[in-house]
């Protein structure tokens, strides 16, 4: 009998965590004669009730399994690292604030079995604010059409969806403690199905996303697909170069022409100077960002630290 795993990391869920389990297990039910089950559920350093509950969880259900990290290894490590545990011959990740809906799993099962390898669950609305999601919407553009070696990076997407054991097999060997999923996935090149769906509101517990996590994630999806942003800082390195030419030598003859009447006045000087200084800045963090990016993959260090494991 082949095996499905199911996979979810929490923190801060205490309020979510018994309905996400019910409407999780109530999903698969049309299938449990069919497939063997396991329901792997991280704790990513939560400080409320959310490992008592999993506990309480796994000793009710053998097929629930229980991670608890060490501390809180961010919103990408954790749910990434479950998902590398799984040991089904699918592995479905939603996340647990139920805003991945658990009611699309059967039809990911059911496009899995007429053999795609990759199903993944396509955003066409969320009750989200309208800014955040534009923006969101506008991000996907973007890194679909600057990504590298045409790996078409799928949008409006955020990693809920069912992957084949053979495509966490090759995410395995690659071994990058900070991927970008979705993107990832993508460079793998199989051929993909789509469930589309609304994403509801958050009804219970705060969002644990902020700019900060958003930026994150944005920046790691460009650094890791896109070498766009190194070639258009030399563009605006070669640009502004010749510009500066063109101004200088402009200058000098304005001065042999004008040479009592001419003066540039210290104004624009001031602010081509804060200018040209803004740019450098802004090309000294882009390459700072390719830069971390290299540290983290070579520092080597654990994508995640267990405290605890349970029924495994």
């Amino acid at each position: 009998m082949k095996k499905i795993s199911l996979v979810s990391s929490c923190y801060n869920e205490e309020e979510n965590i018994d309905v996400l389990y019910e409407r999780t297990m109530k999903s698969i039910e049309s299938f449990e004669k069919k497939y063997e089950f396991e329901y792997i559920l991280l704790d990513n350093g939560s400080t409320d009730n959310t490992a008592e509950k999993l506990r309480e969880l796994a000793q009710k259900d053998s097929r629930v399994k229980v991670i608890l990290n060490a501390r809180n290894f961010g919103h990408i490590r954790s749910p990434y690292y479950g998902m590398l545990q799984a040991t089904g011959d699918a592995i479905i990740y939603l996340a647990s604030d139920l805003q991945d809906p658990p009611e699309l799993i059967p039809e990911f099962i059911e496009k899995w079995e007429q053999g795609y390898k990759i199903v993944l669950g396509q955003k066409t609305e969320s009750k989200e604010s309208l800014i955040f999601f534009l923006v969101r919407s506008a991000y996907y553009e973007l890194i679909a059409r600057i990504a590298d070696d045409d790996t078409n990076l799928v949008k409006n997407c955020t990693g809920f969806g069912l992957y084949d054991k053979r495509v966490i097999d090759i995410v395995r060997s690659l071994d990058d403690p900070y991927p970008y999923l979705r993107g990832l996935i993508c460079d793998i090149g199989f051929e993909k199905a789509f469930v589309e769906f609304k994403q509801p509101l958050r009804k219970r517990g705060i969002t644990k996303n902020n700019f900060y996590t958003m930026y994150d994630n944005a920046m790691v999806g460009v650094v890791k697909h896109s070498k766009v942003p190194l070639r258009l800082m030399a563009f605006l390195g070669f640009g502004f170069s010749f510009l500066s030419l063109a101004v200088a030598f402009l200058y000098f003859i304005l001065k042999l022409v004008f040479w009592n009447d001419f003066a540039l006045g210290m104004a624009p000087i001031i602010i081509s100077i804060f200018f040209l200084a803004s740019v450098q800045l802004f090309c000294m963090g882009v390459l700072g960002e390719y830069i971390g990016a290299i540290y983290t993959r070579v520092n080597k260090k654990p994508v995640v630290v267990e405290k605890e494991r349970i029924n495994f």
